[in-house]
């Protein structure tokens, strides 16, 4: 009897594996990567908010202070400096966004050497941004850079461009923009091999010609590839660190910090192991990227749903 009833359980129990495969494979196959999602991504954030209200050097005991880090955030000159140069950094990033689409547009075609041609813009994107970094720091150096023998060539004065308050983060930014457009490329250059040839030639046979047609056609069908470079450079434009480190150490006068690199300076660097008040930064950043990304995925879904 024992043995029936054994048997029947099993056999309920094989039944019910066979049932639901098809929702339990997937989800089994994802569970290593939620895990280390939640561990690595998750579980950190709601720790910062945590550490945000503490007064801590990350090593002996914490007190509990509240919202003091953010008051004190109210009143410090270098975080209003380091959110300017953030959203400086926010806007012009984008711009790799359409020089992204125009390189790719232009390496769409069917002509000798194009191969060559793709792979020369594809390097920016492949080097290290520590690289990049030193080759624009010798690129704008007042002394034997490029940049000044150029500027020579047409008269112009030497400009010390990562020494002077006006022009170093946008020097900054113009390097960072080359390694970003050619990322931008590549995901339109796949987007590009998706387009429906089928809709081009609906859109030749309705008089459809040049801008008309990349604006009606291609672009809507390029809209996968336009939000993955979009979120992706407004993560890359706010948590812009190696680059400034590389290029500046965050000077002159701290005039080229963003948050990021701000945030490391007061957790890790002279100002001291302020985990708190490094957290506060983080938390402010972190929100700042979310407002930005909630709101074009609120645009995409009533585009979408309106459709």
């Amino acid at each position: 009897m024992a043995d029936t009833a054994f048997t029947s359980s099993s056999a309920n129990q094989q039944s019910w594996m066979k049932r639901n495969k098809l929702i339990i494979t997937p989800w089994m196959f994802l569970l290593p990567g939620i895990l280390f999602f939640a561990v690595y991504v998750i579980i950190p954030i709601f720790q910062s908010f945590y550490y945000s209200t503490l007064d801590w050097d990350g090593l002996g005991a914490a007190e509990y202070v509240g919202m003091a880090n953010y008051a004190e955030l109210w009143d410090d000159d270098a975080f209003y400096v380091s959110l300017r140069n953030n959203f400086i950094w926010l806007f012009l990033y984008l711009l790799a966004i359409p020089g992204g689409l125009t390189i790719a547009l232009l390496l769409n075609q069917k002509v000798f050497g194009i191969r060559l041609y793709k792979s020369l813009f594809f390097f920016p994107f492949v080097i290290s941004q520590v690289v990049v970094g030193l080759v624009f720091t010798w690129f704008y150096d007042p002394t034997f850079g490029l940049l000044n023998i150029i500027l020579g060539w047409v008269g112009l004065g030497p400009i010390n461009v990562l020494g002077d308050e006006a022009y170093v983060t946008y020097g900054i930014i113009a390097a960072g923009l080359w390694p970003q457009t050619a990322y931008c490329m590549i995901l339109y250059l796949t987007g590009l091999n998706a387009v429906d040839p089928e809709q081009i030639e609906a859109g030749r046979l309705d008089g459809a010609k040049r801008l008309k047609m990349l604006w009606y056609v291609v672009i809507p069908q390029l809209k996968p590839a336009t939000f993955i470079a979009f979120v992706v450079t407004i993560i890359g434009a706010l948590r812009s660190f190696d680059l400034i480190s590389i290029m500046t150490n965050g000077g002159p006068f701290g005039e080229s910090r963003v948050l990021s690199f701000y945030m490391f300076e007061v957790a890790l660097s002279e100002y001291g192991f302020r985990m708190g008040y490094g957290a506060a930064i983080a938390v402010v950043l972190f929100l700042i990227m979310l407002v930005f990304i909630a709101s074009f995925l609120r645009s995409m879904y009533k585009e979408e749903k309106g459709r």
